[in-house]
């Protein structure tokens, strides 16, 4: 993942190792769902991260999702002197995934759940032998709860908070 401007800053990847640790599983179990995702690290190449795993999309009546998201509350990438963000994808089952920023993360419910906030999504699909995909700021579209928002307050590009990939029905 890389964030482009004049210079290019790798997030992850790149000219820096990807770290296990810097990612965790948000997958539908959290609402009873059976899907499973992982970020394994390539150790031959440790710039390279493979996104994989099982997404049910029956379970759920259909709401299934499977995502890796990065870790820490207190985590934050200013991305405010970047044209966008690229995505280098080196192979693809063809299937449909999205690219998710926050900018905002709310203290866990009492029952331990995260709260949920406005969500910066871009859905993307790569060829099965890879590329890389830019997608510019005003690309992303505000969500809440998987549902469009109207007249969003815009995304803080000072202060994003997590980053996730997810594959969802």
């Amino acid at each position: 993942m890389t964030s482009i401007s004049s210079s290019q800053k790798f997030l992850f990847g790149g000219d820096k190792p990807w770290n296990p640790s810097d990612w965790t599983s948000s997958d539908d179990r959290v609402r009873g769902g059976s899907s499973q995702s992982y970020l394994t690290i390539d150790t031959k190449s440790p710039t390279t991260a493979e996104f994989n795993g099982n997404l049910d999309i029956k379970t759920l009546g259909g709401a299934g999702f499977a995502s890796q998201r990065t870790t820490g509350e207190d985590r934050n990438w200013n991305l405010s002197s970047y044209a966008g963000i690229q995505l280098d994808v080196a192979k693809s089952d063809g299937k449909q995934y999205t690219l998710i920023l926050k900018d905002q993360l709310l203290p866990k419910s009492p029952n331990g759940r995260e709260q949920s906030t406005t969500s910066w999504e871009y859905d993307f699909k790569a060829s099965a032998d890879g590329e890389k995909i830019f997608l510019t700021w005003d690309e992303l579209n505000a969500t809440y709860r998987g549902r469009k928002v109207e007249d969003p307050t815009p995304l803080d590009l000072k202060n994003v908070k997590r980053i996730s990939v997810m594959m969802r029905r």
